[in-house]
């Protein structure tokens, strides 16, 4: 991690203690430096406010705040048709399944369970800083599976009109199957260089750069198209496995 100046990083939790504590392990971190900011109190609303007010670089909420056990998923979406410059990232209790897919569909750019070490919170707030993605493999592999589970993908704009053509929805669609480039070319019966050209156009209309970004996006895109879906769905009472599990998703090339 390079020097630089200090990163401003809202916390919010379920209390000023336990953002306190979070605050502090942040601080600890020299390379590279950290400057929180903690709200007055620790509800859905204050939390929204005080992000509009500051625009931290990046904000890290708890999806248990006081007003309920999933308010922070009420932050990121009371925020996320701002466009603020604020990047965000759900700290959660268990990364579920349902939890995970609706944190991203809200908008969260990385999710953190609560048992991540300091130095796994440092990494990935300046992860999800430098405009990455912060999740693990488990993480990915839900969302991949919820993008199958509820195509067809298709990716419009505030209109309803269709931002790509009908071949870029279909390498999107097969990119969120997780298919190689090679893969995609053989089965669309095109050359690997004109997949790569696909790609390099349907990552400049969306203002992306890398394919995991372009998996959230779609399954962000394919949610709000779909008011069927319910937001946040009460997850299943199930023992989560005590594993170490790869932490951040590197940029992939194309």
């Amino acid at each position: 991690m390079a020097d630089g100046p200090s990163l401003r990083v809202l916390v919010g939790d379920a209390s000023r203690m336990a953002s306190q504590l979070i605050a502090g392990q942040l601080r600890t971190s020299r390379s590279p430096r950290f400057e929180t900011i903690l709200p007055v109190c620790f509800t859905s609303k204050t939390i929204a406010d005080e992000i509009i007010r500051t625009q931290p670089d990046v904000a890290l909420v708890s999806s248990v705040l006081q007003d309920s056990s999933f308010a922070g998923y009420s932050v990121l979406r009371t925020i996320q048709p701002l466009n603020l410059p604020t990047r965000f990232i759900l700290l959660l209790e268990d990364c579920e399944h349902d939890l995970v897919i609706d944190a991203f569909r809200s908008g969260a750019r990385g999710v953190l369970s609560r048992a991540e070490s300091s130095e796994q919170l440092s990494k990935c707030v300046y992860t999800v800083h430098r405009g990455q993605i912060w999740a693990t493999t488990r993480d990915m592999e839900y969302i991949l599976e919820e993008l199958v589970a509820t195509r067809p993908l298709r990716i419009v704009d505030a209109h309803g009109s269709s931002l790509l053509s009908k071949r870029e929805e279909e390498v999107v669609t097969l990119v969120a199957d997780g298919l190689t480039n090679r893969q995609i070319s053989e089965q669309l019966k095109l050359s690997e260089h004109t997949v790569k050209n696909y790609l390099f156009k349907v990552f400049e209309k969306l203002g992306i750069s890398t394919r995991v970004e372009l998996v959230l996006y779609a399954l962000a895109q394919n949610h709000r198209s779909d008011p069927a879906i319910d937001p946040v769905r009460m997850p299943q009472q199930t023992r989560r496995q005590s594993a170490t599990l790869p932490s951040v998703i590197r940029r992939i090339g194309i």
